[in-house]
């Protein structure tokens, strides 16, 4: 028997599933220092996902699969903490640590409910991981526990305008038109797909961070350079130079 709701487990199987597809890129990740975001690997120059100092900092990233952002955090002096809803991706994880020669905090559990005290940690992140797998309405009070005042959040997920162009067949790209309603957006789950994901549109993501003590700092709509590429069949790039497949939110929790 579990408490965990059932998207949880959910996705937690899909990721046990899938956690082997996502072991070159987790050890090409660890092997750099210099982070690069999304599905096009922007860079941190253009993105801005990191505060300008974590220098004994208290970090926590939310659904961190292999880790390699926690591992460019701690790099840069902060103290890490990492969760994920899977243990076959925290293996890898843990493995790369060990290559690597750099211990942090590994969690196995839902970044939805972390078993940390209110007010642990100076920032949080999360690229693709809770803030697309964890429902943003338990989520972000969540986040909200764990952050001091002051603490900043910052995240990268699908685009909203990305979401409501994509078919129900996800290898089939994006398209010029819109094929879902944008209302009422919420729980998105693909017909071939064992998982769940959740998106929001900016104004509920507006009103939902707002609700719960956060300040909007800044929305980056990215747009790849001209020469990226994605392993990813669900937008190309051509899509992606025209309107934004992905958006980073920065908010701060107001002291």
């Amino acid at each position: 028997m579990t408490d965990l709701p059932d998207y949880v487990m959910r996705n937690r199987s899909a990721w046990d599933g899938w956690a082997s597809d996502f072991i070159a890129s987790g050890e090409r990740n660890w092997a750099t220092d210099e982070p690069n975001w999304g599905i096009w690997g922007v860079s941190e120059a253009c993105v801005q996902m990191l505060p300008d100092s974590l220098e004994d900092k208290d970090v926590i990233e939310l659904g961190c699969g292999t880790a390699y952002v926690s591992a460019w955090l701690a790099r840069r002096g902060a103290r890490v903490v990492g969760i994920d809803n899977s243990q076959s991706q925290l293996s890898t994880a843990r493995r790369l640590q060990c290559k690597h020669d750099l211990t942090f905090p590994l969690l196995h559990g839902n970044a939805e409910a972390v078993p940390y005290p209110a007010e642990s940690f100076d920032f949080a992140i999360s690229e693709y991981g809770a803030c697309l797998w964890a429902d943003p309405f338990r989520l972000v009070p969540e986040v909200a526990r764990l952050l001091r005042p002051g603490g900043r959040y910052s995240f990268l997920t699908n685009s909203f305008l990305l979401m409501l162009c994509i078919p129900d067949d996800e290898d089939e790209a994006a398209g010029d038109r819109l094929l879902r309603p944008a209302f009422g957006m919420h729980i998105v789950q693909w017909p071939e797909s064992p998982a769940v994901e959740f998106h929001l549109a900016h104004g509920e993501w507006i009103r939902l961070l707002r609700r719960f003590n956060f300040e909007i700092e800044d929305l980056v709509e990215i747009r790849p350079p001209e020469d990226a590429t994605t392993r990813y069949p669900f937008v190309k790039s051509e899509w992606a130079r025209r309107w934004p497949s992905e958006e980073v939110w920065k908010v701060r929790k107001r002291t």
